[in-house]
C-alpha cells in the first residue's frame, strides 16, 4: 500500500567507467606511498651510522626453541653469551682483539661440480 501512495524513486546512474578509473587511481596511490615509506625507512636507517657502535653482534647460533649463544664483540673483546627464558649469561671472555675475518674460499662453479661427480665411479 505504501508503495503505491509513494512515488518510484529514480535510480541513480552509475558511471561504471569512472567508479573503476577511481578505484585503480585509488589503488596505485596507495602502493605508491608503501614504496615511499619503504624507501623513507631505507634512507633514515643509513644515516645511523654504525661508526660510534662499540658492541657489535659478530654471530647468532640457535641451541634450542628458545635458547641460543650469541658472540658477540665490545671494544675489542669477544664475548660468548647464552641468551634463554631465564635471562642473559656470560659464558667466556676471549681476551685480546679480535681474529681478522678470513675470506672464505670461493665456492666451485656448478659446472666444476657437475664435472668432479661426473668422474666419481
Amino acid at each position: 500500500m505504501l508503495a503505491l501512495v509513494l512515488p518510484a524513486a529514480a535510480a541513480p546512474e552509475i558511471n561504471a567507467g569512472g567508479e573503476l578509473l577511481r578505484v585503480l587511481v585509488s589503488l596505485a596511490g596507495i602502493v605508491a606511498l608503501i614504496f615511499a615509506a619503504g624507501w623513507l625507512s631505507r634512507r633514515l636507517q643509513a644515516r645511523t651510522s654504525p661508526g660510534g657502535r662499540r658492541l657489535r653482534c659478530v654471530e647468532t647460533m640457535a641451541v634450542g626453541a628458545r635458547d641460543r649463544l650469541l658472540l658477540i664483540d665490545a671494544d675489542g673483546k669477544r664475548l660468548l653469551v647464552g641468551v634463554g627464558q631465564g635471562g642473559m649469561r656470560t659464558l667466556h671472555v676471549y681476551d685480546g682483539a679480535a681474529p681478522e675475518d678470513t675470506p672464505a674460499p670461493p665456492m666451485p662453479g656448478f659446472g666444476d661440480v657437475l664435472a668432479r661427480w661426473k668422474r666419481t665411479p
